[in-house]
């Protein structure tokens, strides 16, 4: 273990300290100074400073995306902020006191904090400590009046109450996979709950000091637990400790793994110190060390990594972006709110750090739609008698060259054009508009009649305004998409793509999105479906491309979750999401029922296109 980095972090004390789990290596902190400033681990400059509170900074919380932050102040407000943007979205008020913990769903679409005035109802005391579960479906909620209680968010109800602590508890975090919580107190234990039967399954013993910290390993094996000076590693059923390590992180506040490193993070006055331990050389598994905790009466282990084997959380295979939270308006806002927005702000510190760290999906963006930003659409030279023309066809967002030579001048050909098929290709052998034969020399075309130097240029340029006044729109029109998806909401790019009414433009966004499977939400399919329909309907191939490869992405990512939703019984009680969830499922079915009869029609054909369709056909099948 070593000391990695210690810095000054405010210019008063330090009340506040919360890694990024998503990452380990992300840092906020929240000062008497009534700020809140944003760290990268080991890095010794500020990124961005947080401003608007005008009460100390008691507790902050990251999203797990890392990508938004909340913070609670002495005053009882919340405000929470957009990283990625570097601006305030939101004022929350309603607390009386001091906030003292804030946790975020799973989904992203809810926010719980706890405060000195004992809210969530049903605690005595200040709720300490808030954890959703892994499903999102429960609340954890630990108190100074040494309970922690469960809460069922669907039926809007406690469920049962943890009394075995003897002091306040201070954190509670579920296990990554099964139905298991744990606790730490000052009383210095860290104490186990089954999940299932609402037991007490194990307790340890031993503690130099009050359990300020615990953390799961993310495979679920063991528990680290942090405390003044010591990190302990247990297992359970049986109780044992596998390892002790001896820090001199003092008062440790939170910790989070990284790439099998442990970062721990303390603060003194108006530093910060965090910590690295190397997991590697800490023991997670084994017998139980003599001497430190006595083995319980509890039923051997029934796996390899200690534990026995129960229900696993069921997550949800979809899930809302903070995006999605920041637009869902759940009341508006007054006048106060939006004065309070108006004086927080985002100040950037270390502009280098930010966009290497908040920045990384626009730039995904930023390079496929610097690919298809366009200048000129063909480039003419002229040597002596001979003319190199490169014509070029804007298809799916790049360019396709065409290089044509001839070493005499231009001719043209009495023949006639080739009638159309009705599909214009994707990949061609010579650029629409232009026929080969007209640029051949006489030998080689003996029907050819010469032309002149100004019939042949009239011939080249032929559709060349119009071509440049489409392109110059086309540019503007990707230029207004970007300047949206630079802010980090795919939705609303696609929105305002599908707003402009040229499928052009549709194309060249769902290549992208296509490209990164993972920035497809159920809510990207109620907007873009009815696009879909017309791209497989196009002339154009590559259209007809990009229509199959997003359909069948859609398909095999949110048919079942879309299946399940409609079939599923009605829930009891008032369930926000499920009910929102149960609307886009329904929309999203009329519109693949549409789209069903365009696949099997399209299925029909021989060829390529025909194979593609039947493909498409077998994973609808269930809407026939």
């Amino acid at each position: 273990m070593w000391c990695s980095e210690e810095i000054v972090a405010h210019s008063s004390n330090v009340s506040s300290l919360v890694l990024g789990k998503a990452s380990g290596r992300l840092l906020a902190t929240g000062g008497e100074d009534c700020r809140v400033n944003i760290w990268a681990v080991s890095k010794p400059n500020c990124i961005m400073s947080l401003t608007g509170h005008t009460s100390p900074v008691e507790c902050i919380q990251f999203n797990s995306s890392e990508e938004r932050v909340v913070a609670g102040s002495q005053s009882g407000s919340l405000r929470l902020w957009d990283l990625e943007a570097a601006k305030i979205l939101r004022t929350l008020m309603g607390h009386k006191a001091s906030v003292c913990s804030l946790d975020f769903h799973p989904m992203g679409e809810y926010l719980a904090s706890g405060s000195v005035d004992s809210n969530i109802k049903g605690h005595t005391q200040a709720v300490r400590c808030l954890a959703f579960s892994p499903d999102g479906k429960w609340l954890a909620s630990a108190s100074d009046d040494s309970t922690v209680k469960l809460w069922d968010l669907i039926a809007g109800k406690m469920i049962t109450e943890f009394k075995s602590h003897t002091s306040a508890v201070n954190v509670v975090q579920f296990h990554p996979n099964e139905y298991l919580l744990a606790s730490g107190s000052a009383d210095r234990t860290v104490k186990l709950w089954d999940l299932e039967k609402f037991n007490m399954i194990g307790s340890s013993e031993g503690e130099t000091g009050v359990v300020r910290s615990i953390l799961f390993n993310p495979d679920g094996s063991c528990l680290y637990s942090g405390s003044e000076n010591t990190l302990r590693v247990y297992g359970w059923e049986p109780d044992r400790c596998f390892d002790v390590v001896h820090v001199g992180w003092g008062k440790v506040s939170d910790l989070a793994i990284s790439n099998n490193q442990m970062i721990a993070v303390s603060s003194s006055q108006n530093n910060v110190s965090w910590y690295v331990v190397d997991l590697n050389r800490v023991k997670k598994s084994g017998s139980v060390l003599q001497g430190l905790i006595q083995d319980k009466l509890i039923p051997a282990p029934t796996s390899a990594l200690g534990t026995t084997l129960r229900r696993n959380y069921e997550r949800p295979t979809t899930s809302c972006t903070g995006q999605d939270a920041k637009n869902r308006e759940r009341r508006s806002p007054s006048s106060e709110d939006e004065k309070e927005d108006k004086e927080s702000s985002a100040e950037i510190t270390n502009p280098e750090d930010y966009k290497e760290i908040f920045q990384p999906r626009s730039a995904i963006c930023e390079f496929y739609l610097h690919k298809i930003r366009l200048d000129h659409f063909y480039t003419c030279c002229f040597t002596c008698a001979t003319v190199c023309i490169i014509s070029f066809a804007f298809v799916s967002g790049s360019f396709h060259p065409f290089p044509l030579t001839s070493p005499s001048r231009p001719v043209v050909t009495t023949t006639k054009p080739k009638p159309s098929t009705g599909i214009i290709l994707s990949t061609r052998n010579e650029p629409i508009g232009l026929n080969a034969g007209d640029f051949l020399s006489h030998a080689l075309n003996a029907k050819a009649s010469v032309m002149g130097d100004e019939e042949a240029l009239a011939q080249i340029r032929k559709g060349h305004d119009t071509m440049c006044v489409m392109l110059t729109s086309r540019y503007k029109n990707l230029d207004t998409v970007r300047s949206v998806w630079a802010s980090g909401d795919v939705k609303t790019s696609l929105d305002s793509a599908v707003s402009m009414n040229d499928l052009s433009i549709v194309v060249d966004v769902l290549n992208i999105i296509n490209l990164k499977p993972s920035l497809w939400k159920l809510d990207l399919c109620t907007s873009i479906l009815t696009q879909i329909e017309e791209l497989l309907q196009s002339k154009y191939e590559s259209y007809v491309q990009t229509g199959c490869i997003s359909l069948k992405l859609i398909l095999k990512r949110f048919w079942p979750l879309i299946s399940d939703t409609l079939t599923a019984p009605p829930s009891v009680g008032v369930d926000i999401t499920r009910e929102e969830r149960h609307r886009k499922c329904k929309a999203c079915y009329k519109q693949l029922k549409n789209l069903s009869n365009v696949v099997k029609n399209r299925a029909e054909q021989v060829g390529r296109h025909g194979s593609t369709f039947k493909e498409l056909q077998l994973l609808m099948a269930p809407l026939y």
